[in-house]
């Protein structure tokens, strides 16, 4: 019933560059959206149409779905002089098992569709790294926090010793011994310039506007030359943010 209301009464959450209303909230979400719950679409995914995924199936290139809560902090710019003192958000994740085990089945590859599933999915080893610190770590332990990847590399031995294969098979494990289907988390992940990448290998995205945490997450991503990338774009004029041109980048 409140769902009922807030479609009735409230208004789109929208990113701060797109100032009229949205004549058609159909256009601002994805053709696979299931789940109410976010703040924002996954631009990145708009571009998928039922006949785009079709023909990906028709090819045998195997999908999953997954979900991250999008808050309404992800539109907070970074001001800082200093990354370090950027404050990210808790979003919310949903993993289903068969997800994992696909992951597993394909060597942990994954490409990922918009930089939300990217923190999503890179979230994943972190929480497979707690697991095999607590193997009975409660849901509400399954949180990632913003500097734990950062934090974690200079810790030593422990996460040098965790490949990506055995942290996704630690939350299966753990989902098995709970007899539950799907994981349910949370992260506060940084992805910045100086981080490792586990299981993203290629990413589809849109082009990012200056100073945001997803322009971060893409400069990480192609070891530091989104310039080149974006120079290109700004050239040949691309169309950028939410409704704006995509790209596959492949490090």
């Amino acid at each position: 019933i409140f769902l009922e209301v807030l479609e009735s009464l409230g208004e789109m959450p929208l990113p701060p560059y797109i100032h009229e209303k949205l004549k058609d909230r159909e256009r601002y979400q994805t053709v696979y959206a299931k789940e109410n719950g976010s703040a924002a679409a996954p631009t990145a995914g708009l571009h998928f149409t039922n006949e785009i995924l079709h023909a990906i199936d028709e090819r045998g290139i195997e999908r999953e779905e997954l979900t991250l809560h999008v808050g309404a902090g992800t539109f907070k710019p970074v001001k800082s002089e200093e990354i370090n003192q950027h404050e990210m958000h808790t979003e919310y994740i949903v993993v289903h098992r068969h997800t994992l085990v696909n992951l597993l089945k394909y060597g942990c590859n994954a490409i990922a569709v918009g930089t939300t599933s990217v923190r999503t999915l890179e979230s994943l080893y972190y929480i497979g790294v707690k697991l095999e610190q607590n193997p009975d770590a409660s849901e509400d332990e399954l949180h990632v926090n913003q500097w734990e990847p950062y934090e974690q590399s200079h810790d030593g031995d422990l996460v040098k010793d965790i490949t990506v294969e055995r942290a996704l098979q630690n939350i299966v494990n753990w989902l098995d011994k709970s007899d539950v289907k799907v994981l349910h988390g949370s992260t506060q992940i940084i992805i910045a310039p100086g981080y490792k990448y586990k299981i993203v290998k290629m990413l589809i995205t849109n082009f990012h506007q200056p100073q945001s945490t997803l322009l971060l997450l893409v400069s990480a991503f192609v070891n530091g030359d989104w310039k080149c990338i974006y120079d290109y774009a700004l050239t040949h004029d691309f169309r950028f943010l939410s409704y704006g041109d995509s790209s596959l980048l492949i490090p």
